[in-house]
């Protein structure tokens, strides 16, 4: 049968109509029914992480300490190395309007708890960055720090989103992180030394000051340079099978040595000011500090009659610092100032020697260096001669708190502090290759090879 375009079109009607609502017995087609509506899900949660960008500072010590986009990320305190900070949970009062941000001290694991809260704050007037306080003098939030091992701090803090530079700018996850550069050197404004003195490879004392460098003994140790970089003591050894020694004066300048005091003597070093020379002398059957004015050996006195094993520099232009095998003494002329146990300066990680050295922060009198061997190798640790792993690490005297610098896959000794504080020089010994002096920042970052002798000491 054929059919005409009319009967197509009523056909197309009939179709498409089956799909359609079926009509009521009224002969009309029911309204359309409204879409069933989805559960709704868990309400969006509220960000306790608030606010972020934050500097926090004080001045009564001088601390400061940085929240990022995870939380607490470096404390810094005037004269210490900065603590990195392993990020916790947040907590937040709405109430108060504040919060706590908890994190852990990224070394020794002491528990940290940073508090906020937005009020006006005046407990802090300088800010570290040297940012202007606000026209009212207070700052948008009182701060306090709350570190296991530190004092308590308090202070103020402020939105400082221009210290967090790459905040719009993070890499992804999935970047090739080959094509990342490495991070930049955290100590900028370091100072290199140019008097110094160390041992070369053949034994013999280098006197480094600027451009110059002469060998002034075949033989020597303990060495120390004055401050003003001109003058070196060094001990030489006058019998191979006794204990007679000699303590040596070489002027720079004049390019003379001059024998000072002999004997069963050793460890001189200057004092803060150059004026005056403490050094080891046996006396009735132990070792005892002496010292003298600097220019008149002659005259030399017993500074302190306390028996030690070892004497490790000057504190300050009274005080000495030296140990025996179970403490260390702050000693002044005739008296004890004080004295802290090695067993808890050094833990359980690191093993008393008379060999060990401790050397005092030039300004800041709490912060040690100490150089000793592990108890307990370390895993891949490289070992001397002898059998022995070496490290160092540092320990402030007032919170006992201590860090390990010296990277566990090196032997490391002989820690030395540069005159500025922020460099640390140690000698390494590398398989294959003759010891080296190498340097560190007293944060741990930028090391490298710095000369190839051992024993360095900084003069200027």
């Amino acid at each position: 049968m054929r059919l005409t375009l009319r009967t197509m079109w009523m056909l197309s009607v009939a179709l498409l109509g089956s799909f359609g609502a079926a009509p009521r017995a009224d002969g009309q087609t029911p309204p359309a029914q409204a879409p069933k509506k989805l559960p709704s899900g868990p309400a969006a949660p509220q960000s306790t992480h608030y606010p972020i960008l934050i500097l926090a500072f004080g001045n009564d010590p001088s601390w400061n300490l940085r929240i990022g986009l995870k939380g607490p990320e470096r404390l810094d305190r005037a004269g210490y190395p900065p603590i990195a900070l392993d990020p916790g949970e947040v907590t937040h009062e709405a109430a108060a309007d504040s919060w706590t941000y908890h994190a852990k001290d990224s070394v020794t694991g002491a528990l940290v708890a940073v508090h906020l809260s937005r009020e006006a704050c005046a407990d802090a007037t300088t800010d570290p960055t040297g940012t202007p306080a606000p026209a009212t003098g207070k700052y948008a939030f009182r701060a306090s720090v709350d570190h296991a091992q530190l004092s308590f701090m308090k202070g103020c803090a402020r939105i400082a989103a221009e210290l967090f530079p790459k905040i719009n700018n993070q890499p992804d996850e999935d970047d090739d992180t080959d094509k990342k550069k490495p991070p930049a050197p955290t100590i900028t404004n370091f100072k290199n030394p140019v008097s110094v003195a160390y041992l070369n490879s053949a034994g013999s004392v280098v006197f480094s000051r600027a451009t110059t460098r002469r060998i002034v003994a075949q033989s020597g140790a303990e060495m120390s340079l004055s401050h003003d970089g001109k003058k070196l003591l060094y001990t030489r050894s006058d019998s191979k099978t006794g204990p007679d020694r000699t303590i040596v004066l070489y002027d720079f300048d004049s390019g003379k040595s001059q024998e000072l005091v002999h004997g069963p003597v050793r460890q001189a070093f200057w004092s803060p000011d150059d004026t005056h020379v403490a050094f080891l002398k046996a006396q009735d059957l132990s070792w005892q500090v002496w010292s003298f004015p600097a220019g008149m050996p002659e005259t030399a006195a017993n500074f302190s009659p306390k028996p030690v094993t070892s004497l490790h520099g000057w504190v300050d232009d009274h005080t000495v610092l030296a140990s025996d095998m179970e403490n260390a003494y702050w000693l002044t002329v005739d008296m004890l100032q004080q004295v802290v146990a090695l067993k808890d300066m050094y833990g359980p990680g690191f093993q008393v020697m008379s060999s060990d050295t401790i050397r005092v922060h030039p300004l800041n009198p709490d912060l040690l260096l100490v150089s000793a061997d592990y108890a307990n190798a370390p895993t891949g640790a490289p070992k001397d001669a002898k059998g022995q792993a070496a490290g160092f690490f540092l320990y402030e005297v007032r919170s006992k708190r201590r860090t390990t610098l010296s990277p566990l896959d090196q032997w490391g000794r002989d820690a030395e502090w540069s005159r500025d504080g922020l460099q640390v020089f140690y000698t390494r010994l590398v398989a294959g290759s003759p010891a080296a002096t190498f340097r560190m920042f007293w944060d741990g970052t930028g090391m490298q090879r710095h000369v190839g002798g051992t024993n360095f000491v900084v003069g200027q």
